[in-house]
C-alpha cells in the first residue's frame, strides 16, 4: 500500500539557518532518500517552495477566486512530501520517523486510496 508522508516545519525558523546548517539538513534528506530508494520503498518525493509562493483557489458557481498564500495559516507549514510503498502503516510510520523533518517539525502519514482497484 502507498502512504504519503507530509513534512511540516516552521518556515520562519528555516529562514534563519546558515548555509552550513541548511547544507547539513539537505545532506540528511539526501541520505534518507537514498536509503528509502535502496530499500525499494520510495515511490516519489518532492520539496515545495515557501508558502508565500502558494495560491489558494476556491471555485463557486463556475467562478474562481484566488488568494495568495496557503489554504490554512498555521504555525508550521507544509514543505514537502514522500510517497512510500510499504506493507502497512506501521512500516510507513517507521520510515517517516527517519525523515529529517520528523526531528525538525512533524510528519503526517496517510494512506493513499488506490482507485485502480475499483
Amino acid at each position: 500500500m502507498q502512504y504519503i508522508c507530509l513534512i511540516y516545519s516552521n518556515e520562519a525558523d528555516e529562514a534563519t539557518q546558515s548555509q552550513e546548517e541548511w547544507g547539513a539538513v539537505m545532506a540528511e534528506y539526501n541520505a534518507f532518500t537514498k536509503s528509502a530508494r535502496d530499500a525499494g520503498v520510495m515511490v516519489s518525493g518532492e520539496a515545495f517552495h515557501p508558502t508565500k509562493d502558494a495560491r489558494t483557489v476556491h471555485a463557486t458557481n463556475g467562478s474562481a477566486s484566488v488568494s495568495a498564500g496557503p489554504a490554512v495559516a498555521t504555525s508550521i507549514q507544509l514543505g514537502g512530501m514522500y510517497i512510500l510503498e510499504t506493507p502497512d502503516i506501521d512500516t510507513a510510520v517507521a520510515w517517516a520517523a527517519k525523515i529529517p523533518g520528523a526531528r525538525h517539525g512533524k510528519v503526517e502519514v496517510r494512506p493513499l486510496v488506490d482507485f485502480s482497484l475499483s
